[in-house]
């Protein structure tokens, strides 16, 4: 047997079964509201780490080790369970994560040490994991006239979870201290793993291949395919540039010469909501106009992003404008970006989508703990040019691959 998907013989395929059955609209809301809650698990710690810090006595550049550990924790999940999604029931996996999660959040919680939090935090990271069988099962699910639609939604709640979780884990920090955010995330995913056990379908896997087969199938997609190639390196350059911002914002603001509060800070979540309307833009666009312009586009954003920071990023004005164009360029970019990667291969979505997701976020783990460290030395105008620099690597890259892309097909043409 190949390292190719190898079709299940005994069971009907997934998608087959659901167009007679498609998702109603109160499940995609189930799951687009569950996508939210378990992405926001991910930042959580990055408006909390002046707190943090103070309470485990932590260095500046010792804090960066909390969010890097939560992204590394995902990176984790992805490389080594994402995959799973195409050979076993979802519904059985993201009830397992769930339990996962919930312990660990309790465990951040109550941890007693620095090293009890950092393990915690890691294991917070692999049960977020829920959000990378879900969005792979709405596609699966999906009928095919109305799968843009729910992808869309599902991709939605994700910008939201991300872009709100700061907000929130802001004001309850403000009023109840750092821990009581992570009692609230422990309730929240229990009661989302109890609710999707409860009305999630029971799906059969679409491929039959042993785990280390599955596993070592998502090198082998790398290497076949230089548009997920593209894609991965692409999407790892401008998150990390986006973790960069706001791994170091609370500590920026909170500190001089703006000293907000940590609940403030938080707030900065808010302004972030732009990424919303970039998700929505480009997903309306992309269609029309094609993956590749609106990925330049929102690059350019990202890039401009970064020089507003670099210039104006010590006053209010300049970190609001700064911001919009960041959430609106990385969101604006990521849908166009994780179409083509669904596209490539329709029968191995999960293993396709978790090659994608590794690079973005082993890149968000060395992009947020580069950046506190970089912030501890040369300070906020060392962050913004940090970003800068990931920013335009990612447009050289995109650009350049474009044209050999291009070059290729004229040369396929001409042969022809």
């Amino acid at each position: 047997m190949s390292i190719a998907d190898t079709p299940d013989n005994t069971d009907s395929d997934m998608t087959d079964s659901t167009h007679t059955n498609p998702l109603s609209a109160s499940m995609v809301l189930l799951m687009a509201t569950a996508i939210s809650a378990t992405a926001a698990n991910m930042f959580y710690n990055q408006p909390l780490l002046p707190s943090m810090g103070e309470s485990f006595g932590l260095s500046e550049g010792t804090m960066g080790l909390i969010p890097s550990a939560t992204q590394l924790g995902y990176a984790i999940s992805i490389l080594l369970i994402s995959p799973l999604g195409d050979s076993m029931s979802r519904r059985n996996l993201i009830s397992s994560l769930s339990i996962l999660l919930t312990l660990a959040l309790m465990s951040v919680w109550i941890s007693p040490n620095f090293g009890v939090l950092l393990v915690a935090s890691l294991a917070v990271g692999i049960g977020a994991n829920i959000t990378q069988q879900l969005i792979p099962l709405g596609a699966a699910l999906s009928p095919p006239e109305s799968r843009g639609r729910i992808m869309g939604n599902l991709m939605t709640g994700l910008t939201i979870g991300i872009l709100l979780s700061r907000t929130v884990s802001g004001t309850i920090a403000e009023y109840f201290g750092w821990r009581a955010v992570f009692l609230f995330a422990a309730l929240l995913a229990a009661i989302f793993g109890i609710l999707l056990r409860w009305r999630l379908p029971a799906n059969k896997p679409r491929v039959t291949m042993p785990y280390p087969a599955l596993i070592m199938s998502l090198f082998t997609l790398l290497r076949q395919h230089s548009l997920l190639r593209e894609c991965a390196l692409t999407g790892a350059l401008w998150f990390a540039a986006f973790n960069a911002l706001w791994s170091t914002l609370a500590i920026h603001v909170t500190g001089e010469p703006m000293n907000y509060t940590v609940q403030q800070a938080g707030l900065f979540g808010l302004v972030g909501l732009a990424g919303i309307f970039g998700a929505k833009l480009a997903g309306r666009l992309v269609d029309r106009l094609g993956a590749t312009r609106i990925i330049s586009a929102s690059l350019s954003l990202v890039a401009a992003a970064f020089v507003v920071l670099l210039v104006w990023g010590d006053n209010l004005a300049g970190l609001v404008v700064g911001i919009i164009l960041l959430d609106l360029g990385v969101f604006g970019a990521q849908i166009p970006n994780q179409v083509r990667v669904f596209s490539i291969d329709p029968d191995a979505q999960s293993r396709m989508n978790a090659v994608y997701m590794l690079a973005y976020y082993i890149a968000a783990a060395i992009g947020s703990a580069a950046s506190v460290k970089i912030m501890s030395l040369a300070g906020w105008h060392g962050v913004a040019l940090f970003g800068l620099s990931l920013a335009a690597a990612a447009i050289l890259h995109h650009l350049w691959c474009n044209m050999r892309a291009v070059r290729l097909s004229v040369g396929a043409a001409s042969s022809d």
